[in-house]
């Protein structure tokens, strides 16, 4: 038989999975016993008694200067940021992607303008955003904006113009307006594809929040990072690098439940596909 054609068994599907976490996990404390035993006040690879003192410093223990859970605090800090960044880039997509996507005249005069500007690396725009915006929330949440909301956009608008030109015919034969063709046959087979883009810049939008927070924050996972690597403290960064994919991997899973939940019909369509 094919390998093409051959399927791992149910019960070994979930070992799979979890087969390459736990050869990074061997690999990392291997690497650090050796260094550990060589140095025994070596930083880069902590032990990991270290970094669970250091998770119960960080998001289990009141701060003595702050009267605060660090932890906590930075997380709500850049989950505010991101929310705000991606409600604002969202609304835009759907806005500029459908109007591309779908009128001829928005088309001819948006389309080469935004694939323009989504060649734009938004890192190189950040110090510009803050001499112009200033150091405050708005340049954070704009750099995220200007990130992910340009391929969002031709995103949305690629997959309208993919829409079958005879749905639409049909629709205005019905006697549908512009408008109600566009709520009621564009959108619906849109937003699910707009899911999927959005899963896509979730990594992407958390580059762009911590490069931001690094340069310029009072709180926020990003900020902490590299408030704390001048001092090594890798028992410190380890575990927010490790919060941070968790956290980006929620949200991913929580796009896929909110797409299979609100369009049943996509994800059959997808597998019959």
């Amino acid at each position: 038989m094919r390998m093409i054609n051959r399927h791992p068994p149910k019960g070994l599907v979930l070992l799979l999975a979890l087969l390459p976490f736990f050869l990074v996990f061997l690999t990392y404390v291997t690497a650090s016993a050796i260094r550990l035993a060589d140095n025994p006040a070596d930083k880069l690879l902590p032990a990991l008694s270290s970094i669970a003192d250091a998770i119960d410093r960080m998001a289990f223990t009141v701060n003595a200067r702050t009267d605060d859970i660090l932890m906590l605090v930075d997380t709500l800090a850049s989950l505010e940021r991101l929310a705000i960044s991606l409600a604002i880039s969202i609304t835009l997509a759907i806005v500029a992607g459908l109007a591309i996507g779908l009128l001829p005249y928005p088309r001819a005069l948006f389309s080469t303008f935004v694939d323009t500007f989504s060649m734009v690396p938004p890192l190189a725009v950040l110090p510009i955003l803050f001499i112009t915006v200033g150091l405050g929330e708005a340049a954070k949440i704009t750099l995220i904006t200007i990130g992910i909301t340009p391929p969002l956009i031709r995103d949305v608008a690629m997959r309208t113009a993919d829409i079958p030109r005879q749905q639409l015919v049909k629709a205005q034969t019905l006697g549908a307006s512009t408008w109600t063709l566009t709520l009621r046959v564009v959108l619906p087979q849109v937003l699910p594809r707009l899911i999927d883009s959005l899963r896509l810049q979730i990594g992407p939008a958390w580059l762009f929040l911590i490069a931001a927070e690094a340069i310029a924050a009072e709180a926020g996972l990003g900020y902490r990072i590299f408030l704390v690597r001048r001092y090594l403290a890798m028992d410190v960064i380890l575990p927010y690098v490790a919060w941070i994919t968790l956290l980006a991997f929620m949200m991913d899973f929580g796009l896929r439940i909110l797409q299979r939940r609100a369009f049943p019909w996509f994800a059959d369509a997808r597998a019959s596909a």
